[in-house]
This record gives structure tokens, C-alpha cells and sequence, in this order.
């Protein structure tokens, strides 16, 4: 009897894949999501820890500059949220997206500021900061459109929009992309029963206000802009609200840049001209929205 429990255990093990593990219930709250990462996940966020702890007195804008400068060079890789059947936590430090980089930058420099550099401390930022009022329940639950990421995580006191305070303009949203072309997606691919779901949810978002800095506007707002913050790029095609993200810092020509997971560059870099050189080389982008990362309060 003990033989055969052994020889299901294995073959449970080996059928986890290669490089990659998922926390067993002993190691987690029993409400907690199967956490997806590999060793070398591990070996990163350590390195950064080390690196980063003796400045976690930083300001939160500061820490997002320093725990984004730690992944230069890191491969853009899209869409390695959206290689399982079932959705889980995934980390991977290895290869990012612009949204996977902010949202890591972001788990990260929390996890520093609360003195508590654990692997377990990181994974509860980045659900926190990744699904909808901070709950990993199934591929609906994760903050698919960045404006709603914004307005939750707002609400989760784990960011503040201040577009409006810089001078943003009412930026009104009518979004369907997602349920429009669920082909383009694998979930809803093959779930098409969640289509509709996500319509009601598209909906929901457009009813919010929001607000952007346009293009011929960012000059005069650039001032206020505090390193750290992130931006989000405002889409000018219909059904679709951010065309991109990342993190802004002030370079030497004293003047706002992008550090980000770049398409082009394929790899996470600091941008070479300036961030208002970008906007205006860019027809389907409107502008931006300025949202700050707020530092933990525990």
C-alpha cells in the first residue's frame, strides 16, 4: 500500500511542468491560488532583495525607478499569462509584458517597503495587485483593461490616479474589444459562455469617469510628474482604452523617459528620446494617465 501512494505521488510530480513548480496546500492558506514559478523566479526576486533592501527607506516612487532598473535587459515576452487551461498565479521574472513588468516592479518595491522580503509577502502583492479586489477567481477575476486596473487598485489604496490633478481631461471610454474579438483570446476562445460576462464587465468600466494628460498637454505637466510613476498610454482606436505602460523617471537631459517592456526593443529598457517625443510619433495614442504607487501601510 505505501509502494502504490509513493508511485502516485510521482507520477503526480512528474506530470508538474519541467521547471516549473506549484505550491502544495501544506504550503499555503487553504484559500489561497496555485502559485506557478520556477527556481530561477526565485533566484531573481532574491537578487533583487539583496540588492534593494538597504535602500527600503526609498521613496515608493524611488523604489519602482531601482526595482525597475533590476530588470534591464529582461526579455519581452507576450502573453505568459495566458498559456494555462486554468487560471493561476503565475510568476515569472524571466520574461515580461509591459503590464506583467509594471505589475512585478510594483509587488516588489511594496514587498521591500514593508521590511518583509518574502517569496510568500511578493505573491500576496502581485494577486492583490493582478485580480479584481485582490482574488484570484478564475480568468474573469484578473484586471484585463487597465483602466480598471487603475480604479481597483486605487481602490486597494495600493495606487492614486492623479491625471485629474495634473490638468487631465474627461477621457470617456465605450470598451468592447475584448468580447468583440474573443477569438484573439484563448480563454474566451474556448469558453465563449464567458463572453458575455465580460461584456457586462466592459460596460461596467465605461459607466467610471476618466480622465487623460493629451499629447499637446503633457509639456505643461511634465513638471508634476514624480519619478515612479506609472503611465498608461490612452488609446485613440474605439474599444480600447491603453495601448501601453510603464514606468516614467526623469533622465539627465532633465526631461520625463520611459523604463519599460518594450514590443520593439523586445526586451525592458530606458527609453532613448523623450517620453513626449514618443506620444507625438504615435497616432493611436490620445495621451496618458499618471497613476502614483502608494507605499504599504502595514
Amino acid at each position: 500500500m505505501k509502494r502504490s501512494i509513493k508511485y502516485l505521488l510521482l507520477l503526480i510530480i512528474l506530470a508538474l511542468p519541467f521547471g516549473l513548480k506549484a505550491v502544495s496546500p501544506k504550503d499555503s492558506a487553504a484559500s489561497a491560488p496555485d502559485i506557478i514559478y520556477s527556481e530561477q523566479d526565485k533566484v531573481i526576486l532574491d537578487r533583487i532583495f539583496t540588492d534593494l533592501l538597504p535602500k527600503k527607506d526609498s521613496s515608493m516612487g524611488q523604489m519602482m525607478v531601482l526595482v525597475g532598473k533590476e530588470f534591464l535587459g529582461t526579455p519581452y515576452v507576450a502573453h505568459t499569462l495566458d498559456n494555462r487551461d486554468t487560471e493561476e498565479l503565475i510568476v515569472n521574472l524571466r520574461e515580461l509584458d509591459c503590464t506583467t513588468y509594471v505589475e512585478n516592479c510594483l509587488a516588489i518595491a511594496r514587498t521591500i517597503k514593508s521590511g518583509k522580503p518574502t517569496f510568500k509577502r511578493f505573491t500576496r502583492e502581485l494577486e492583490n495587485i493582478r485580480y479584481r479586489n485582490g482574488k484570484l477567481d478564475g480568468y474573469l477575476s484578473r484586471l484585463h483593461y487597465f483602466s480598471e486596473w487603475i480604479t481597483n487598485n486605487e481602490k486597494k489604496g495600493l495606487v492614486e490616479d492623479v491625471t485629474y490633478q495634473l490638468g487631465g481631461k474627461p477621457f470617456p471610454l465605450n470598451l468592447d474589444y475584448m468580447s468583440t474579438h474573443a477569438d484573439e483570446y484563448p480563454q474566451l476562445k474556448k469558453h465563449p459562455e464567458w463572453i458575455p460576462e465580460m461584456a457586462q464587465r466592459e460596460k461596467e468600466i465605461s459607466g467610471n469617469s476618466f480622465f487623460y494628460i493629451s499629447k499637446r498637454k503633457f509639456e505643461e505637466a511634465e513638471p508634476d510628474i514624480h519619478d515612479g510613476d506609472i503611465f498608461a498610454l490612452t488609446s485613440a482606436i474605439k474599444g480600447i482604452d491603453i495601448m501601453h505602460v510603464g514606468i516614467m523617471l526623469r533622465e539627465n537631459d532633465g526631461r520625463i523617459h520611459m523604463l519599460h517592456a518594450s514590443s520593439k526593443a523586445m526586451k525592458v529598457i530606458i527609453g532613448d528620446v523623450t517620453m513626449e517625443d514618443y506620444l507625438n510619433g504615435r497616432k493611436n495614442v490620445s495621451g496618458i494617465m499618471d497613476v502614483r504607487p502608494l507605499p504599504p501601510k502595514d
